[in-house]
């Protein structure tokens, strides 16, 4: 900044201050100012850019002790006088001469607006990375305020919960209870992110997030697979032999009856529309997959029946194809 300027601008003006205020409330005013009129918070708005830039140069000037007390000595001096520049106009020397011969600078010495010290602190502490960097770009090089740090927690849930969604309330690290909205079909190990619910921002800027991590206790029947619910179904050897009609448990509902046709072999998946994970994006079905159970006791009278059975079968080796696939 030209020495002039600093007899033009009253800086304790531009930011509302009195000429004895401490450094504290120096910054505390600077803070605020600088948060009301940065440009990220008033696009397009040339009077506040302006004025964000004003109030940056007084702060930068104040908060620095030895500009500071330069500063007050020039305005001391100066009572409202003014100085022509170098070559300026008649009666030589000008104010630079005067003051470069006052503070030991030398002729044609000027004050520049520098960034520095307790400046760059602030202005780095206030919208993200000093010198008015900023890693998410900003206006026309200003950063933004500072956002607030995410927390990250984890929390487990039954399987139910975790199908059908539920509302649930955790404790924060501060004892407070925060109420969390899980949306049904949310998967194992599913980050959820709570917007806002994170740090406080240090200065004024957007609070961060809580990311919660979802564990999901396993179903001692179902299992996920997408949206389709798994559920394995056993039948006898009669049933899958001979057809039956068989009952299958729903989730949280009667069970629905299914057709196992004649001759269902163990692992065939019986389909049940719609009564899968029900959610925005969609629906999933039942996946019934039939299990053969083998009796293990046998009666003397069942194995004498089972054994005239073995004999009316063909005489076929069902591992044939098995066999001759496997050796190529």
């Amino acid at each position: 900044m030209a020495s002039q300027d600093w007899f033009d601008k009253d800086f304790y003006k531009v930011l509302g201050v009195s000429k004895d205020v401490s450094d504290a409330d120096l910054k505390k005013t600077y803070r605020k100012l600088a948060r009301k009129y940065h440009p990220d918070s008033n696009p397009g708005d040339a009077a506040a850019e302006a004025k964000f830039k004003e109030i940056s140069e007084a702060y930068s000037v104040l908060s620095d002790p030895e500009e500071r007390k330069e500063y007050d000595q020039i305005r001391a001096m100066g009572s409202g006088a003014r100085f022509t520049a170098p070559g300026g106009g008649a009666g030589g020397g000008g104010f630079d001469d005067v003051f470069g011969g006052m503070f030991g600078q030398g002729g044609n010495q000027r004050y520049t607006f520098q960034q520095g010290g307790d400046f760059d602190d602030v202005f780095g502490g206030l919208f993200g990375n000093g010198r008015f960097g900023s890693s998410s770009g900003g206006f026309r090089g200003y950063g933004g305020p500072t956002r607030g740090r995410d927390v990250t927690a984890h929390t487990t849930i039954d399987f139910v919960t975790a199908t059908k969604g539920e509302t649930i309330t955790l404790q924060a690290s501060d004892g407070k209870p925060i109420k969390v909205k899980i949306p049904a079909g949310v998967a194992d190990g599913q980050k959820i992110k709570l917007r806002g619910k994170g740090q406080p921002s240090p200065d004024g800027g957007e609070p961060g997030d809580i990311v919660l991590t979802v564990t999901v206790r396993k179903h001692p029947v179902f299992e996920r697979e997408g949206l389709n619910l798994r559920v394995n179904v056993p039948v006898t050897f009669a049933e899958a032999a001979l057809g039956a009609t068989i009952e299958v448990p729903t989730l949280g509902g009667d069970p629905v009856k299914l057709r196992v046709a004649p001759g269902t072999p163990s692992g065939r998946v019986l389909r049940v529309k719609g009564r899968g994970v029900e959610t925005s994006k969609g629906t999933g079905d039942l996946l019934a997959v039939v299990q053969v159970a083998v009796p293990s006791h046998l009666s003397g009278e069942a194995k004498e029946k089972l054994e005239e059975f073995a004999a009316t079968l063909p005489a076929e080796n069902p591992r044939d194809d098995l066999l001759a696939k496997a050796r190529g």
